[in-house]
C-alpha cells in the first residue's frame, strides 16, 4: 500500500490535522474524537469503487446498513471539500474495546456473548428476507464462493495443494448431502440481509453491550446470507483464538434465543467456509503463519469428535443447568450443543425463556400431555443434531426410568455414546435455591419439589455405569 496520499485527501487530512490509517479499500482518518473513512477508487471482483458515484453510492450503503447495528457511531457523509469525494463519518471509541482486544487480554465473558447473542438475533428477527425470485441463498449461490476461495488459494499457496484438495473434496461432498438442507433454509425465510463480517474485530463494547459495526456495504451477495453463517464465522473466530469454550457458550445461547434448532446441519460447512475465506486473506496479506492457522482449523472443523449425547438426571435445584453449562465450556471442539427442558417447553407453548406461564404444577404447559409434547419434540430435536455429527446434553429432570431408556435407546439408533449427568444436593440446600431463584426459565417451585419426591425413580445399576464422574477427577468440568 502506498504511504503517499492523493493531493485532495491530504489537505484534508491537514486541515483535519489527522492520523491516516490505511487498508486495502480504503482511508481512515483519525481526529478529535472522529474517524472520516474515504473509498479508494479501484475495482475488484468483488467490489466496485472505480468511479466518484459509485464510491458515493457505497457510502450511502454504509452510513443506512451500519446505522441499523450502531447508530450512534454512524454520523452521517461529509464531503472531501471540493474533491467531488465523500467521507463516513464516524464517532470514535477505545480500540481496546474491540472483542478482539478484549479476548486476548482474558476480559471476554460469557455474558458478553450472551448480549452478543440477543443482538444478533434481534436484528436478525427484524431483517429483510430474501424472497424466492432472489438468487441469494440459492444452492448454486452457497457453492460457488465456496469453491472460489479454493481456486484462489491453489495459486496463491501452491505448497498447500493436497491439504486443499482434501478440504475440497470436504466441501463438496458435505454440500451434496447438504443441497436440499440449503434449499429448505431459504424457503424457510433463513437467507437475510445481515452483517456478513461478524468477526470480533468489528464487534465493540460500548455502554457495556456489544455492538457489531462495518458491516459489508459493497457485496450484497456477502450480506444476503443464512443467518446461520453469520454465526458461523463469530463462532469460528473464537476457535481461532483458543476459546472453545465461549464459542460453545455464544452458539449454544444463539441457538437458544432464536429457537433455529435447524441451522445445526449446516453450520460446519459454514465454518469451514469462513476459516477457508480467512486463510484466502492471509495469503493475499502475505502472513503464512495465518494461512497455517486458519487451514488447520478448516482440518479440524472437517473432522469433529463422535456425538455423544449426555442426558441430566435429578430434582429441580440440585444444579442440572450449572453443571450442564460447565460441561457445555468444557469441550474442546465447542462441538457440544445443549437442549433445556424449561426453555422448549415454554416455547412450545409461544412463551419466551423468561415468561412466567402462571399455571400451577400438572396445569397449563405443566399438564401430561404438554410434557409429552415437550419430550417429543426434545427426540426429534436430538435425532437431527445427532445425525449432524454434534454433541448434545439434555437438560431435563429424567426422574421416569421410561423417559431415560427413550433417549439411552435414541442415541443408539443414532450412532452416539450416552451418559448421564446425575445431579444431587441435600433437600435444604434444595428448597434453599428454589426459594431464591430469579431470571431462570425453570418455573419449579417447593410445591413442585415435593411432588417430584413422590415420583422420583432411581437410577438402577445399569444406568450407573453410564454416569459422568462429577467433578471430574482432573478438576475440569
Amino acid at each position: 500500500m502506498s504511504a503517499t496520499l492523493p493531493d485532495w485527501l491530504e489537505r484534508f487530512r491537514a486541515r483535519l490535522g489527522a492520523e491516516v490509517i490505511e487498508t486495502h479499500i480504503s482511508w481512515l482518518l483519525l481526529a478529535d474524537g472522529f474517524a472520516w473513512k474515504i473509498k479508494k477508487p479501484l475495482s475488484l471482483p468483488f467490489l466496485d469503487y472505480s468511479t466518484p458515484a459509485r464510491r458515493h453510492f457505497n457510502c450511502t450503503e454504509e452510513l443506512r446498513l451500519n446505522r441499523v447495528f450502531a447508530p450512534d457511531l454512524y454520523l452521517g457523509l461529509e464531503p472531501v471539500d471540493d474533491s467531488g469525494e465523500w467521507a463516513v463519518k464516524m464517532r470514535r471509541f477505545d480500540e481496546g474495546q474491540r472483542l478482539d482486544h478484549v479476548c486476548e487480554r482474558g476480559a471476554l465473558s460469557p455474558a458478553h456473548l450472551s448480549g452478543l447473542a440477543r443482538v444478533v438475533h434481534a436484528f436478525q428477527r427484524q431483517a429483510p428476507v430474501a424472497g424466492p425470485g432472489s438468487p441469494f441463498g440459492e444452492p448454486g449461490e452457497v457453492m460457488g464462493p465456496a469453491m472460489d476461495n479454493f481456486t484462489a488459494l491453489l495459486s496463491l499457496a501452491p505448497a498447500a495443494n493436497n491439504r486443499l484438495d482434501c478440504l475440497a473434496g470436504w466441501t463438496r461432498n458435505e454440500f451434496a448431502r447438504l443441497r436440499d438442507s440449503f434449499a429448505t433454509r431459504k424457503a424457510q425465510g433463513r437467507i437475510r440481509e445481515g452483517h456478513g463480517d461478524l468477526h470480533l474485530g468489528n464487534l465493540v463494547l460500548l455502554g457495556g453491550q456489544v455492538t457489531p459495526f462495518d458491516c459489508i456495504e459493497f457485496n450484497d451477495s456477502l450480506r444476503w446470507i443464512d443467518v446461520a453463517s453469520e454465526l458461523a464465522f463469530t463462532w469460528m473466530d473464537l476457535l481461532d483464538r483458543g476459546r472453545p469454550d465461549l464459542a460453545s457458550w455464544l452458539l449454544n445461547e444463539w441457538l437458544s434465543e432464536s429457537g433455529d434448532y435447524e441451522a445445526v446441519p449446516v453450520l460446519r460447512f459454514y465454518a469451514v467456509y469462513k476459516a477457508v475465506v480467512r486463510a484466502k486473506v492471509a495469503a493475499l496479506s502475505g502472513d503464512p503463519a495465518g494461512l497455517e492457522r486458519y487451514l488447520a482449523l478448516a482440518e479440524q472443523l472437517t473432522c469433529p469428535p463422535p456425538p455423544r449425547l449426555v442426558i441430566t438426571c435429578g430434582l429441580s435445584g440440585s444444579g442440572k443447568t450449572t453443571h450442564s453449562s460447565q460441561l457445555l465450556m468444557a469441550d474442546p471442539h465447542a462441538a457440544t450443543l445443549r437442549l433445556r427442558s424449561d426453555v422448549e417447553r415454554k416455547r412450545l407453548h409461544g412463551l419466551a425463556p423468561l415468561a412466567r406461564s402462571d399455571t400451577s404444577p400438572g396445569a397449563g404447559i405443566y399438564t401430561a400431555d404438554a410434557t409429552r409434547r415437550t419430550f417429543s419434540g426434545l427426540a426429534r430435536q436430538t435425532a437431527m443434531i445427532l445425525d449432524a455429527g454434534w454433541s448434545l446434553i439434555i437438560d431435563a429432570a429424567f426422574l421416569k426410568r421410561a423417559e431415560r431408556d427413550d433417549f439411552h435407546t435414541l442415541a443408539a439408533n443414532h450412532g452416539a455414546s450416552f451418559a448421564i449427568l446425575a445431579c444431587t444436593a441435600p433437600y435444604d440446600a434444595l428448597v434453599e435455591r428454589l426459594e431464591k431463584r430469579r431470571g431462570d426459565a425453570s418455573e419449579a417451585t417447593v410445591a413442585v419439589l415435593q411432588k417430584q419426591l413422590e415420583w422420583i425413580e432411581p437410577l438402577t445399576p445399569a444406568e450407573l455405569q453410564h454416569v459422568l464422574p462429577w467433578p471430574p477427577a482432573d478438576g475440569t468440568a
